[in-house]
């Protein structure tokens, strides 16, 4: 069921969902959180479908928050707020709101929006582009206890998590960590086999893509020894190479698909590493609304220091152990220490 309201409240929108609730005959409300998207009317059709599949998974109340641009010196100083109501079928298992807002209200999206919260639930606000600068004091990232950005999205990807690390506030996560939970998964599970100690890693994937950068500050976090990071024509995050001391463990994934994982004295294994949709990395990123301790701390780890170690460790040949530097140390403990952030 859909419920079209033109130049509306917040009051007659509330009114609006009472009523189309009943009309498909479930007045319960039975969602598990609020969750409020910002977006321009580009973006609108693809974040809303992406929510509308991962409700499958988190009943919510959708809210899809739109300013749309006034073209004249009259527009800008009136206000006007449209609202699109969706329940039923048209939902997904949830509710949805499409608000759009003109003029001065664009300003005060949070005023329209508090509203409209689900009482006593979770708020989780996703910026799919165009991320604020400080996403934890934004007027509506205030309200939220998630906020997610994807700086894959951003015009200068790599540049953009430093601008993360810079403002970052427990709470905040971003779907380009997202991306890599399978490759920390695969790591993780990749030393369990064997009684190594790793000396030095690459990281092969696309030279601008945020992920790559992300999963070599997470290995140099936790392992504490170099990680290089080459370039490839991709798609995504091509290709992990641990070289330790009983031989180099290669996690390669040529096509975006299907990976090959290869420990040294082993036979290879074919592993599914498939690149996930948009509706996966919201769904996962909705299973836990508690500050994510790990991403925070690969995060301030920074691009700039990953950057910098390279340069002073010298080129490394692919499966050779690097030169031990003071900071693998303790590499047993490192390795261990990978396995337990995966599993968190």
């Amino acid at each position: 069921m859909k419920i079209d309201l033109t130049d509306t409240t917040a009051s007659k929108i509330n009114k609006a969902l009472v009523r189309g609730r009943r009309a498909i005959g479930t007045p319960a409300v039975g969602m598990v959180l609020t969750l409020v998207i910002v977006t321009d009317e580009e973006n609108a059709y693809d974040a809303l479908k992406a929510a509308d599949d991962a409700s499958h998974e988190h009943p919510s109340r959708t809210l899809v928050v739109i300013r749309r641009v006034s073209r004249g010196p009259r527009d800008r100083t009136s206000s006007r707020l449209d609202a699109e109501v969706r329940v039923g079928a048209e939902a997904g298992t949830g509710e949805t709101v499409v608000l759009r807002l003109y003029g001065e209200v664009v300003d005060h999206a949070q005023s329209v929006v508090l509203p409209l919260l689900l009482p006593d639930a979770p708020v989780v606000v996703w910026w799919p582009v165009s991320a604020p600068h400080d996403p934890a004091n934004d007027p509506l990232g205030a309200l939220a206890q998630r906020r997610v950005t994807d700086s894959y999205a951003a015009e200068e990807p790599v540049r953009e998590l430093g601008v993360r690390a810079a403002t970052y506030t427990p709470g905040d996560t971003d779907l380009s960590w997202t991306r890599i939970t399978p490759w920390r998964s695969m790591l993780a599970a990749a030393l369990d086999q064997v009684a190594c100690t790793v000396r030095s890693v690459e990281v092969e994937g696309e030279a601008f893509n945020p992920s790559c950068e992300l999963l070599a500050m997470w290995l140099a976090d936790r392992l504490g020894v170099p990680v290089r990071r080459s370039a490839s024509a991709g798609p995504g995050l091509t290709a992990v190479r641990m070289a330790t001391d009983c031989g180099p463990i290669v996690l390669h994934r040529p096509d975006g698909s299907l990976a090959t994982l290869s420990i040294d004295g082993q036979p290879d294994r074919a592993v599914a590493l498939k690149r996930r949709e948009t509706a996966d990395l919201i769904a996962e990123e909705l299973r836990r609304l508690d500050p994510d301790d790990t991403y925070a701390s690969a995060l301030r780890f920074g691009v700039e220091r990953l950057s910098a170690r390279a340069a002073a460790e010298g080129p490394v040949a692919k499966g050779e152990p690097a030169e031990e530097s003071t900071e693998a140390a303790a590499p047993q403990a490192a390795t261990e220490a990978v396995k337990e952030a995966a599993a968190q």
